[in-house]
């Protein structure tokens, strides 16, 4: 079943790795195009971009610092160039963060992380409208996490930037939603990747016993409600929160 992606164009930014790789080679498999977005892990780009191929898939890899407006428009002016229109963003691309008590944090610290986020949907996301708004058809789908609404602690600069992230999607959904382009946040919980294997086997093992589902999430997880939202069957859902979570958040 190809849920209605076939031949529909997709940019996936900060692809290269963990959920983005698999969103990428999801979105691929249910037969959309897909740009294949990273920054610093081109050898990784390349292997999902291999993937994609290996499975009759058709995508393209582009470097580009999405936190960058120029990087971040030529982008989306090359996914044109190869497809004709974006037909879905997927905002993705990873900004660093320390894991430290609130009074520990610079202000520095927590200004990188929160501007870099912002920055990492702002550019991409007005890049895209332009061809969006100009069809009155498109979807972007913003990637939060479940600390945007359930606070861990030593967290600080993660919370407030992913909470920043789904109060923009909200105003996006507002605005955008008469120009036929839906706005949608899929928000993680803890996901089994190399990010987040430096928190250490027992805290792993602790956050699956406390998850209902009783293990973590996986990259797949988070990507098959993405893909869910970029086909038809998420045509009439806009300016909503989908935690990923294996049930660990509850709203």
């Amino acid at each position: 079943m190809r849920m209605e992606l076939l031949n529909k164009s997709v940019i996936v930014t900060g692809a290269s790795r963990g959920i983005g790789a698999a969103i990428a080679k999801s979105l691929s498999s249910f037969g959309a195009n897909v740009a294949v977005n990273y920054n610093r892990s081109r050898d990784k780009a390349e292997e999902v971009l291999s993937e994609i191929r290996t499975l009759g898939g058709e995508g393209f890899i582009f470097k580009a610092d999405v936190t960058n407006r120029a990087e971040a428009e030529a982008l989306v002016e090359e996914t044109i160039k190869h497809y004709g229109r974006v037909d879905v963003l997927v905002c993705n691309a990873a900004i660093e963060f320390p894991v430290k008590p609130f009074v520990e944090h610079s202000w520095e610290e927590a200004e990188k992380k929160i501007t870099g986020e912002m920055k990492s949907i702002f550019f991409p996301v007005q890049a895209a409208l332009k061809d969006m708004m100009k069809r009155k058809s498109g979807k972007i789908i913003l990637i939060s996490s479940t600390l945007s609404r359930s606070a861990g602690e030593g967290f600080f600069s993660q919370c407030a930037a992913k909470a920043a992230l789904d109060s923009t999607a909200r105003v996006l959904a507002k605005e955008l939603g008469p120009h036929g382009i839906k706005v949608n946040v899929v928000a993680p919980g803890l996901i089994e990747t190399d990010a987040t294997a430096g928190f250490g086997a027992g805290l792993l093992k602790d956050a699956a016993e406390h998850t209902p589902l009783k293990r973590l999430g996986t990259p797949k997880d988070a990507a098959g409600a993405v893909v869910f939202l970029a086909s038809v069957l998420g045509d009439y859902i806009t300016g909503q929160y989908i935690p990923v979570s294996g049930g660990s958040y509850i709203p």
